[in-house]
């Protein structure tokens, strides 16, 4: 009997229409879109502006997630209440509880379908479909609907230039379902390192310091980020799982067809890249035009450059996050768009 993989077969995805460029950035904190660009690559971020269903409450996650597994759904001509299991990547749920996931599984319909959230900030998208991958090649589902999407403009100070620059809003989502071809997540490798989050975190809102007046005023609430020291990690380790999972898969650069990274900055990208031994016409990038939208960066990529790919090519997936979290997936691509 041939092996089951899980196969991507098919994605989705949504970014807001209004655009953060850079120029507009300079003229809320001290900086320019020369500065950004150079140390960054982002042109410009999407803002998911507008209220929700209710007058006091704005667009969530889930909103993003809805608009992004709705297309998912119409393009793969999938009805909602076959799906099995629905899991949501994601540091911005709309609330603490219920999660995200359980909100956009009413949204959608998916009234068959179990449903919950995974948080891994930018490693996220990773961590779930790795673990989606495992329903599917158990032989337990036979529909997976795996989503990363983050509304970063929910956590972020706009008076802090270390972190305002980077962030942006957006959701993608994919469908896994079996498949006996060869196609499919072949592997992959995924770390973490709690010491790292003295340098990477949301400080209050939390059971260790919850929600007060004084961790309003103190802007608490917000992304908090050591940039050298989480570039220096995010440059080796993303860098280094990518070989390492080429290795254990007695593979090479030459090999691969595509990397798809998660979008954080560009030089952490290229280092990547570098390491595996990729041309940078093998590295697809959309950073510029969304900045780093956390969870949703990897399957935003798969969303914008679907038509590039093969059925049968070679992908390694990357990505570094807050906590630390990062890892690298093997993927053969299993459809041509």
């Amino acid at each position: 009997m041939n092996k089951i993989n899980a196969a991507i077969t098919g994605v989705g995805g949504y970014v807001p229409e209004y655009r953060l460029t850079n120029e507009e950035l300079s003229k809320m904190v001290e900086t320019n879109d020369e500065w950004i660009v150079s140390r960054t690559g982002i042109s410009e971020r999407r803002i998911l502006k507008g209220l929700g269903d209710h007058p006091d409450e704005q667009l969530g996650t889930s909103h993003m997630c809805k608009f992004a597994v709705e297309e998912l759904l119409k393009k793969t001509n999938t009805n909602p209440l076959d799906i099995d299991l629905i899991l949501v990547a994601t540091v911005t749920p709309d609330y603490i509880f219920p999660s995200t996931a359980n909100i956009l599984q009413d949204m959608i319909g998916a009234k068959n379908a179990w449903s919950y959230d995974l948080q891994a900030a930018c490693s996220g998208f990773l961590y779930a479909l790795a673990t989606g991958a495992q329903f599917i090649e158990s032989g337990k589902y036979k529909k997976v609907v795996v989503v990363g999407a983050d509304k970063m403009s929910s956590i972020i100070d706009y008076t802090d230039r270390k972190t305002c620059i980077i962030f942006g809003d957006g959701a993608g989502a994919v469908l896994l379902e079996p498949t006996t071809d060869g196609t499919g997540v072949q592997d992959f490798i995924l770390k973490s390192d709690g010491s790292g989050v003295q340098y990477l975190n949301c400080k209050a809102g939390g059971s260790r310091k919850p929600a007060s007046i004084e961790t309003v005023q103190n802007k608490e609430h917000y992304a908090f980020q050591e940039g050298a020291t989480v570039f220096k990690y995010a440059v080796s380790n993303m860098a280094n799982v990518s070989a390492e999972i080429l290795l254990k898969n007695n593979i090479t650069g030459n090999d691969v067809q595509w990397l798809v990274p998660h979008q954080a900055n560009k030089r952490i990208i290229d280092a990547t890249a570098e390491r595996i031994g990729l041309s940078p016409d093998k590295v697809m990038m959309n950073i510029e035009r969304y900045g780093n939208t956390t969870a949703g960066t990897i399957p935003l990529c798969f969303w914008d450059f679907e038509k590039k790919f093969k059925k049968g090519d070679n992908i390694i997936l990357a990505a570094f996050g807050g906590g630390f979290t990062w890892g690298s997936l093997y993927l053969k691509w299993s459809y041509n768009a």
